[in-house]
């Protein structure tokens, strides 16, 4: 049994990544343990204080408030401050939120105006945590590791967040509406227990001159403008999930008018591409291994086109659920890969700024798309999003086609410069993206 556990947990963080990743990494599946139990509890709460679609719909929105206001100021702060610090202490304000949260409920003065309150104060501090986390990733992997780490990260999210955490949500609240809240604040306490024991290296950096903290947003703006392979990747990001959110905003209106399934059909859709996501994490170490990086960019991105036109063709809700399995499949395999190249290409001091363009334009583009397929739905029906997806994401493939082979073999200035005067070998060895196997 030792040996077994001892194979399960190499192959899941190879001793190669290091001590630090796997604290890490076990830190951030408690969080989304955490954070994937408030995901049934939270709507179950709210749900049981008010009746008003709009303030439901206000405790749906506040959660992405926080990165529309604060966004690239968290990705600001996370390049000026110790990073480590900085996780630390959001998850702990996390922490005592939620303390203060439980504490009203069990006393029955909570209500629907202080859950709004706490719900955003909630997601403030996971955006500063989150923040920081993203930009922890590239200073403890090697870089020829980022993808695997990514993939081994987004594990997490998909079992703890999307499969465990909400059904043991559900349970709980059975117990009493107080009880989620105080198991998701133990293990945030639990997750910020495991991170604190994270060490990261000292590095060099270089002096930042002292100014205001919008100069420093600027200048990160500034870097990605400049950097053709990210500025490329950003505006990927932020159109591919305009198109994306457009048909997935009225996934539920899609299903039942065009594959006339109920509720229970609906949550096997979901399902289906949540396994289809599991499995393909879980296999992204052989993928990242045997395709070349940009052949497995246009991979996921060709899929993503194909998969648009497949859902508006259909009406069968079985070839519906395998589009489904597809659909995770490369999902969660280009989350994996898009923000390792990311990190490969971003200079450490640009870690936080760059990660917080990159998150927000992918929040803002889904909110955009979601807008969108209302519309079109409205105006010409269940599978119409799905079509102006197929068209809108076919168009951007082709422009940006030719240059998927710079992005994914993008890497950072500093390398660039180590590289040029250390020889391909060392290159090599370092772990350069351009030199990742089957790349």
């Amino acid at each position: 049994m030792t040996t077994v556990l001892s194979r399960l947990g190499e192959w899941v963080a190879p001793a190669r990544m290091g001590v630090p990743f796997r604290w890490n990494l076990a830190s951030s599946w408690a969080g989304q343990l955490g954070d994937g139990i408030a995901l049934a509890a939270g709507p179950l709460l709210v749900a049981s204080l008010t009746r008003d679609p709009t303030l439901i719909a206000a405790a749906a929105m506040v959660q992405n408030l926080p990165t529309l206001l604060l966004g690239l100021y968290a990705g600001a702060v996370a390049d000026r401050v110790d990073r480590r610090r900085l996780v630390l202490a959001a998850n702990l304000v996390r922490v005592v939120v939620l303390a203060v949260l439980v504490a009203t409920i069990a006393t029955g003065t909570v209500s629907i105006v202080l859950l709004l309150v706490t719900l955003f104060a909630v997601g403030v501090a996971e955006l500063f945590a989150d923040t920081g986390w993203r930009a922890v990733l590239p200073m403890i992997v090697p870089k020829a590791d980022l993808g695997i780490g990514n993939a081994r990260q987004m594990a997490g999210f998909l079992v703890a967040n999307q499969f465990v955490g909400p059904a043991v949500g559900a349970t709980l609240f059975a117990l009493g509406s107080a009880v989620p809240f105080g198991v998701q604040a133990s293990a945030l306490l639990l997750a910020a227990a495991l991170f604190a024991k994270v060490r990261l290296p000292r590095e060099h950096t270089p002096t930042r001159p002292e100014q205001h903290i919008g100069h420093d947003i600027l200048d990160g703006l500034r870097w990605i403008a400049g950097n053709a392979p990210i500025r490329t990747l950003t505006l990927v990001i932020f159109i591919f999930n305009i198109t994306w959110g457009a048909p997935w905003g009225v996934l539920v209106y899609w299903a039942q008018e065009r594959l006339g399934v109920g509720a229970l059909g609906f949550g096997l859709l979901t399902t289906c591409s949540a396994v289809g996501g599991v499995t393909s994490v879980l296999l992204y170490d052989r993928l990242e291994a045997r395709v070349p990086l940009a052949r497995l960019m246009k991979a996921c991105l060709t899929l993503e086109v194909l998969t648009h036109l497949a859902l508006a063709l259909t009406t069968v809700p079985w070839v519906a659920m395998v589009i489904m399995v597809v659909f995770g499949g490369y999902a969660f395999v280009w989350g994996s890969l898009s923000s390792a190249v990311r990190q490969r290409a971003t200079p450490n001091e640009f870690q936080g700024r760059v990660g917080s363009v990159y998150w927000l334009g992918l929040i803002v583009g889904l909110l955009v798309g979601q807008l969108l397929g209302g519309l079109i739905a409205r105006h010409f029906g269940a599978a119409a999003p799905f079509w102006f997806a197929f068209v809108g994401a076919g168009v951007t493939l082709l422009a940006v086609w030719r240059q998927l082979d710079l992005i994914s073999h993008a890497e950072s200035p500093e390398e660039h410069i180590e590289g040029a005067s250390e020889g391909a070998s060392d290159r090599t060895a370092n772990g350069a993206p351009g030199e990742v196997p089957g790349a």
